[in-house]
């Protein structure tokens, strides 16, 4: 009689449990923001490994992890918060900012406004550089910018670079600390673009980015956040967007823009589907086509589009092609266009080495594995 007791009371304690076991991952609730939802096995993913990955990332092995949500062939099926918020919580994912950029970028050129060899310099006649003036620099397009290599000493991941993002934040104007910065050096180790596949040589360069914003403001005649209100998030019904702003009152285009999960979802998916949401076209099929071809080579292993990191995940003896928006804290936005699917993964690990590492793990072992067909 104990013994039945004490098997009674395990059951009641774990209702919810026992239902993942026997009946799977319930779909993801539907609500009224354009997204239609379903059940993984129904897009043939694996329910089983998709709850492995929610133990492991509840037992601590993927730390600070907050949200990961899937979409397969179109459809949301897949919505997991892992620090006590919900789906209303907007999310910092700092760098991958930097592709709405590129979409917004891509309106506008696609309007007229602008065009992405345009130089970068007709856009600020008061803010011509003060130090280290160089004709060269008066060459520098969009283009340049939109792929990570102009000809600006401006390398983030480089501490003693004179464009290091972080001493542009002490800075007040950011477009003006941009243009003043000196033309890179190629030291004997570092290849020059005229020997770099594309032509080009890559150097990770928040203050280009922000500069683009400048551009766009110029451009549109527009705030950013309006332009991309009107252009961008209300066809997706993106109701809340939170962005950050320099001293001057620009809008980082650079980073820090607050979005939901499920709004991030969308903006990879539109992608997915060469531009369009639910059968409006919203961003030109060729701007889609154009960003997301590789324009330079990052290592061995990645290449950049306008924005957009491109690179492969295995998973098992499978490799997995994806184009990719990232962030600081291995915050992703990543399409798998041959398997039609699209994947948001939140994080909170800022300036955690390895924090990138650790997302991608989770796409290889989890995420990934979890195809059936």
């Amino acid at each position: 009689m104990r013994l039945l007791l004490i098997w009674m009371l395990a059951l009641s304690a774990t209702p919810a449990s026992f239902a993942q076991t026997t009946e799977g991952l319930a779909p993801p609730q539907a609500r009224e923001d354009g997204w239609t939802t379903t059940s993984v096995e129904s897009v043939k993913l694996s329910a089983a490994r998709l709850q492995a990955m929610e133990s492991a990332i509840r037992s601590g092995q993927f730390k600070k992890l907050t949200s990961v949500l899937i979409a397969r062939h179109g459809k949301l099926v897949y919505e997991a918060y892992f620090d006590g918020s919900d789906w209303t919580t907007l999310r910092n994912t700092r760098s991958a900012t930097k592709t709405v950029t590129s979409m917004l970028m891509g309106i506008a050129i696609d309007k007229g406004m602008v065009a992405v060899a345009a130089p970068v310099w007709q856009f600020f006649p008061d803010k011509l550089p003060d130090q280290n003036p160089d004709r060269r620099k008066e060459k520098i397009t969009i283009e340049d910018l939109l792929t990570m290599s102009s000809v600006l000493e401006c390398d983030d991941s480089n501490q003693f670079s004179r464009g290091n993002e972080e001493r542009m934040y002490l800075i007040e104007d950011y477009v003006k600390f941009t243009l003043d910065l000196p033309v890179r050096g190629f030291p004997g180790w570092v290849t020059k673009p005229k020997d770099s596949p594309y032509g080009r040589s890559f150097s990770y360069c928040t203050a280009g980015v922000a500069t683009l914003g400048g551009v766009l403001e110029r451009a549109t005649k527009m705030s950013v956040p309006d332009f991309a209100t009107r252009n961008l998030f209300a066809p997706l019904g993106i109701k809340k967007a939170e962005w950050q702003f320099t001293p001057t009152g620009l809008a980082m285009t650079g980073g820090g823009l607050g979005l939901q999960s499920r709004d991030y979802l969308k903006l990879g998916q539109v992608y997915a589907n060469g531009g369009a949401w639910n059968g409006s076209q919203v961003v030109s099929e060729r701007w889609v086509k154009t960003s997301i071809q590789p324009h330079a080579r990052v290592d061995d292993e990645t290449e950049y589009g306008y924005l957009w990191w491109l690179k492969a995940f295995n998973a098992g003896d499978k490799k997995f092609a994806a184009y990719l928006m990232q962030g600081n804290g291995g915050n992703k936005v990543a399409v798998f266009p041959a398997s039609d699917m699209v994947v948001v993964i939140t994080t909170t690990n800022y300036n955690v080495r390895g924090a990138g590492e650790l997302t991608d793990r989770l796409l290889s072992e989890y995420i990934l594995s979890s195809i059936e067909q």
